[in-house]
């Protein structure tokens, strides 16, 4: 049984922009103190993978909070190229690389020149991604990259009663536990089912409680389940 109220103390928490909270765990640890490592990084490269839902997106805007950094449009890369010295940040490096390897290869060697960094997400880790020009696949291989895994049970908990908390909502271990076994795993998921629950329980002014939480989680499926969200 997860005791709801001690989940929030269990991890440090990281401010990101909008106020929002970034749980530190075991799953996130290492990409973490990469970003708390900055600037002191042996290259100019970060590369940030995993899969989607994992909270690379949100580690990202807590980069661009500690860094002053801006986010990088793939279609302008002129723009990094002439601010190398800032750091920036790159959401779905791999289809940049398969774009445009030439001006990814530039940006790097840029980057290293002026001093600047560039941290990237992505759903592979570069050493896998189908790069043919030889000094940009080098230069990838060589740089550092860290591993987001899904949030487990423990993170996904801790998730839910911080998004209650966050509406001054206090939830029972019980309706936590049940959550956690039948919900998606992703970050964006605890946050979605935290509003929808607590919106149905001020509709129906009653308490949140498992068969509350039942029957908006079977909603939601009759929702996605319908002909036109497919």
């Amino acid at each position: 049984m997860i005791d709801a109220r001690q989940l929030p103390l269990q991890f440090d928490q990281r401010p990101a922009l909008e106020a929002a909270d970034f749980l530190v765990t075991p799953v996130n640890a290492a990409a973490v103190a990469w970003i708390d490592r900055w600037p002191d990084w042996p290259g100019p490269l970060l590369t940030v993978w995993g899969p989607e839902g994992a909270g690379k997106t949100h580690l990202a805007q807590v980069f661009l909070a500690k860094s002053g950094g801006r986010m990088l449009d793939p279609a302008a890369l002129s723009e990094a190229l002439s601010d190398a010295s800032a750091s920036w940040v790159l959401d779905a490096g791999e289809a940049l690389a398969a774009k445009d390897e030439a001006g990814l290869f530039h940006l790097f060697n840029g980057l290293k020149a002026a001093g600047g960094h560039l941290l990237i997400t992505a759903r592979t880790p570069p050493a896998r991604w189908p790069v043919g020009l030889p000094d940009l696949a080098s230069r990838l291989k060589g740089s550092a990259a860290v591993e987001i895994t899904a949030p487990d049970d423990a993170l996904l908990a801790a998730l839910i009663v911080k998004h209650f908390s966050d509406r001054q909502v206090r939830v029972d271990a019980e309706v936590v536990s049940y959550l956690v076994a039948r919900m998606d795993r992703s970050f964006r998921a605890a946050a979605d089912l935290a509003q929808a629950i607590d919106q149905a329980a001020l509709a129906a002014k009653r308490r949140i409680t498992v068969p509350l939480v039942r029957e908006v989680l079977r909603g939601l499926e009759s929702v996605e389940d319908s002909p036109g969200t497919r």
